[in-house]
């Protein structure tokens, strides 16, 4: 990291907020975690040697040297120059607890939010215009110390603000992408949930199981777009005539399917068969949960790695 930035603060130590801990103190940061559950310690503790093992390079004994835990909002936050959120996704919750922070933390300290899909400005409606002038979103994707995506979304927040917060997860090795127009979900997500909708709906009809699925999207889409998004992919698919061919010769088709797109309902009978059906494929508990994200991490590494320094750098992040 520049040496500008030197200290963070992780205000929630859930999943994410573990995971922003262990990839923010591996670039060398001093990072202060918070959170009111009694087993902070032993939280951090037992989440290292997973974290530490899905980035190249990382320690247990040098992570775990620049994280503090305290269950102090205000110490936490006292010193941070930059302040991660990852309180539960309800907006009061959110509301309130920013509030907090922002009368403890530095007065030019950053403050972001992990959420997934609450807008900056619902969450700073209610906070001085000071305040909401230093706070936006910067929505990882799970898991954050693999994934490269973070979301920068703005709410009122001054545009140098959010010119060095873009630099901040870009130091960082991340690929921040900043969302122009605030919509609940965001970006990522709302592509996921399109996804999911028709993988549920092809699931339910018995057209394949949820793994056959799973298997269609790793030998097909999955890899596709690794690689290229999908307006590239459908430019590149129409050859020397590109996307105007496809438009011209596949896009009535495509939109007919649209409107033949499933449209299920997460009923009881439905989730208890995804849920099977998936816990058949995978495994569940603890033990099934470890090594399966092990997996996961590897997978996506190896991916990062081979792309690591091929793109052209068309790719418009800012």
């Amino acid at each position: 990291m520049r040496t500008e930035w030197t200290n963070v603060a992780v205000v929630g130590a859930g999943t994410i907020g573990l995971a922003w801990a262990a990839l923010f103190a591996h670039a060398g940061l001093e990072v202060r975690v918070t959170d009111p559950r009694e087993d902070l310690d032993e939280a951090i503790d037992d989440a290292l040697p997973m974290l530490a093992d899905s980035m190249p390079g990382a320690q247990v004994a040098s992570l775990r040297e620049r994280i503090s835990a305290t269950d102090d909002l205000a110490k936490a936050v006292e010193n941070a120059q930059l302040v991660q959120e990852n309180g539960p996704e309800r907006l009061e919750f959110k509301q309130r607890l920013f509030a907090e922070i922002a009368r403890h933390a530095p007065a030019d300290a950053v403050l972001a939010s992990s959420s997934s899909g609450i807008v900056a400005s619902a969450i700073a409606a209610e906070l001085p215009e000071d305040v909401a002038a230093r706070l936006l979103i910067a929505h990882p994707f799970n898991p954050p110390q693999v994934v490269p995506l973070v979301e920068i979304v703005p709410g009122t927040t001054e545009e140098e603000v959010v010119q060095r917060t873009i630099g901040f997860y870009r130091d960082l090795g991340k690929t921040p992408v900043r969302v122009h127009k605030e919509v609940p979900g965001f970006v990522a997500n709302r592509l996921q949930s399109a996804v999911m909708r028709e993988s549920v709906s092809l699931v339910q009809q018995g057209v394949v199981s949820a793994a056959e699925l799973d298997t269609v999207m790793k030998a097909s889409l999955g890899g596709r777009y690794a690689t290229i998004g999908p307006f590239e992919s459908f430019h590149l698919g129409g050859g020397p005539g590109g996307i105007r061919h496809m438009m011209a010769h596949l896009g009535v088709g495509m939109a007919d399917r649209w409107a033949e797109l499933g449209r299920p309902e997460l009923d009881e009978s439905t989730t208890t068969s995804l849920v099977e059906q998936t816990e058949a494929a995978y495994g569940s508990g603890p033990d099934a949960y470890r090594a399966r994200a092990r997996i996961r991490d590897r997978k996506h590494n190896a991916i990062n790695a081979a792309l690591f320094g091929i793109d052209t750098g068309a790719d418009d992040t800012v």
